[in-house]
């Protein structure tokens, strides 16, 4: 059934588009289901929903401000340069984007002293960005982890509950 199923998806040749749509709601399931398994994990591990979605919630609204504040200091800085790349904000925003994620195409990029140097100071605080969330949640995991076996007693080194030790 797999195979089948990984077949229907990746069979460019069928340019029928009752099966792009059938390949496109495949495709749709199968990231539904890796996000069910992620979800379970986490739930598995002992962080419920709520404190996942709370610290993504925060996360998202910090980026979009740092992506809107930089963009629009990357504008102002390349004024001077008058070039098409930073002709207005929204098109700033596409390269605060690039830099904030760390991907950097190199399409877009500043060319004045301020705008080069916001620049680096931009992708600094993207790659802080996207490590310091992670550090949080890694230590989110590790405490979980360490509250669920003291709660059960369980012996560190091998695993069985400690109550099995006191009997032997």
């Amino acid at each position: 059934m797999k195979k089948y199923i990984y077949e229907l998806i990746e069979d460019p040749a069928d340019d029928d588009s009752l099966s792009k749509y059938v390949r496109s709601f495949i495709a749709l399931l199968i990231v539904l289901n890796v996000l069910a398994i992620i979800f379970e994990s986490i739930e598995s591990i002992g962080i419920p929903y709520r404190t996942f979605l709370n610290a993504f919630e925060i996360i998202s609204v910090v980026a979009f401000i740092l992506l809107t504040v930089a963009s629009s200091f990357v504008y102002i800085a390349e004024q001077e340069a008058k070039t098409k790349s930073f002709s207005n904000i929204p098109e700033a925003m596409w390269w605060g984007v690039v830099t904030l994620t760390t991907v950097g195409y190199g399409d877009v990029y500043p060319e004045t002293f301020w705008g080069k140097i916001l620049g680096a100071v931009i992708a600094l605080l993207g790659v802080g960005m996207i490590a310091l969330p992670a550090g949080i949640l890694g230590s989110g995991f590790v405490d979980e982890l360490r509250s669920k076996r003291e709660a059960e007693k369980i012996c560190p080194h091998c695993g069985k509950s400690i109550d099995d030790h006191k009997e032997s």
